[in-house]
């Protein structure tokens, strides 16, 4: 049966009317919050003419690729899925929130999946999938032709540019001074995302060769001591729910007592996402010149300390190292099968298995990385067995919205807890080891996370818009008895900005390895060493 003209024209439209206003709730809350609805309703039609008139223009140059059939459901499924997240946590498909859920292991994912989020999909994208499936099987679903694909583009063209004519003052301090509320518009900026991340991959294919981070001649100059240094990575830590940092709540109880630990309480991310943070972090370059491409295949920290002949270790109980431990050995501690702990998630304290023995058998310099899963969310209560359970109640679900705002704070805190823990038993470690090696530990963590401020959840919010909460980190330092840090002239410098920035130098120099010697990019220390 051949499909009506009618039908031919409106379906596209159809379309795009459905998912402007089913998956672009967050998009029209921003639009509002800027210009009030009672003060502006001619702008905003006029905001949503132009939104409808460019995802039109989207779905009429993908369907010169697929067929209305393939197409629809795509974008339907789209639309919803990337409309849910940004209106319930705030989430931006930006280019880097794409990369990291290329990144993403199945449990991390099984972690955002809901019940809300099964409803959403069923009533916005399941549902209409369906009927298109009816509409076609009675074949009154086909391709529009050219001339009715033109008529559509025209009449919201011509639309748009009334608009525009209407309210050029709108429209200009709209572009010139509001450009984030684009990122919210759905599916049309998760789309211009994904084609951004394509087209950097194929203008940055990947080096066949490694590219050294220094061509100088690495030396350490010791001391008559071995070093052990254990780097802890923390994830999704604020420093502001670290009692360390002056918190209200006691969620660190144990490192509270150690004596000669530094916590630096002005520290700043270099990203909003492991993805980003975690290889910024170990690399030489500052947040503002780094590249998640170009590093994949740059010599960072870790490489140029295992040139220097340190024995090296990396285990991992987050996702994965990002490619940061690529050439370093590594250990996944997220299966049973390797960490001991597993009841059934497994916890960042099944790391510390066997530690012992590992040193052991190391002969000189040793450094010992461990990347946490920390307080990941939005599952919160899941990152910590029952015993730490102390601030009640928590919230028991990975949906943020059955919660109130006081029961996800429950739940984040008891994973900070849990951490204070794991980072006291790190140190205890470190102090029987103590007599035999300079010891210290540096705990760091990735990004921050929001938890319902301003309608906000969660992290990966582009770094320009991204709120204190996803950037402010704690650095916590503790130092052993036989280390050459300087304990009680670092203790001055602990309220001093720093950031991700300082970390890659700041490590080596606690191998005795001078950075400018190496014309790697300087620094700004997070110590200060005692004189020989």
């Amino acid at each position: 049966m051949r499909q009506p003209a009618t039908l031919a024209w409106a379906m596209p439209l159809l379309m795009v009317l459905f998912m402007l206003f089913t998956a672009n709730g967050a998009f029209f809350q921003q639009l509002t919050a800027i210009y009030p609805l009672s003060l502006y309703p001619g702008f905003i039609l006029s905001v949503a003419t132009m939104a409808a008139f460019l995802l039109l223009l989207l779905v009429q140059l993908a369907g010169l690729l697929l067929s209305p059939a393939w197409l629809y459901p795509v974008l339907l499924m789209l639309s919803a899925t990337t409309g849910y997240f940004t209106g319930q946590f705030g989430i931006l498909f930006d280019r880097v929130m794409l990369t990291n859920i290329l990144q993403t292991n199945p449990a991390e994912a099984a972690d955002l999946l809901s019940t809300g989020l099964i409803w959403h999909l069923v009533i916005f994208a399941i549902g209409p999938c369906l009927l298109l499936w009816l509409l076609r099987h009675h074949g009154t679903l086909s391709k529009p032709g050219w001339q009715a694909r033109l008529m559509s583009l025209s009449v919201l063209l011509v639309l748009t540019l009334a608009g525009g004519l209407l309210y050029p003052a709108q429209f200009a301090s709209f572009f010139r001074e509001h450009k984030s509320v684009r990122y919210y518009v759905t599916p049309l900026y998760p789309v211009y995302s994904a084609i951004d991340l394509g087209v950097r991959h194929l203008r940055h294919p990947t080096p066949s060769t490694l590219l050294p981070a220094t061509a100088e001649p690495i030396q350490i100059e010791h001391t008559g001591h071995k070093e052990l240094v254990v780097v802890v990575v923390g994830e999704t830590a604020r420093a502001d729910h670290f009692s360390l940092n002056g918190y209200a709540r006691q969620t660190n109880p144990l490192l509270a007592q150690q004596t000669s630990l530094l916590s630096y309480t002005q520290v700043q991310s270099c990203g909003t996402s492991t993805a980003v943070s975690v290889p910024c972090l170990f690399s030489f370059s500052d947040r503002e010149s780094f590249d998640i491409d170009t590093a994949k295949n740059t010599e960072n920290v870790l490489d140029v300390l295992h040139r220097a002949g340190v024995s090296l270790l990396w285990r991992d109980n987050n996702s994965d190292d990002k490619g940061v431990a690529d050439r370093i050995p590594y250990e996944d501690f997220q299966t049973s099968e390797r960490n001991p702990i597993c009841n059934p998630e497994c916890r960042d304290m099944g790391m510390l298995a066997g530690l012992q023995e590992f040193i052991d058998s190391q002969t000189g310099d040793i450094l010992i990385v461990l990347h946490q899963m920390g307080s990941h969310g939005p599952a919160y209560f899941k990152r910590y067995p029952q015993a730490f359970e102390r601030f009640t109640p928590a919230c028991q679900s990975n949906e943020l919205a059955e919660c109130s705002h006081q029961e996800i704070i429950n739940a984040y805190d008891n994973s900070i807890l849990y951490t204070d823990y794991f980072l006291n038993e790190v140190i205890e470690l470190l102090k029987r080891n103590t007599p035999e090696f300079e010891t210290a530990m540096l705990y760091m963590s990735d990004h921050g996370e929001s938890l319902g401020e301003n309608g906000v959840y969660l992290h990966g919010i582009p770094y320009f818009l991204a709120p204190e909460s996803q950037t402010h980190v704690p650095f916590l330092v503790w130092v052993g008895d036989s280390s050459d840090i300087y304990y009680e002239e670092s203790v001055k410098l602990t309220h001093q900005p720093y950031s991700h920035d300082d970390f890659s130098c700041s490590l080596l120099q606690a191998f005795e390895i001078e950075p400018h010697a190496l014309g790697v990019t300087p620094c700004v220390p997070y110590f200060v060493y005692k004189a020989e």
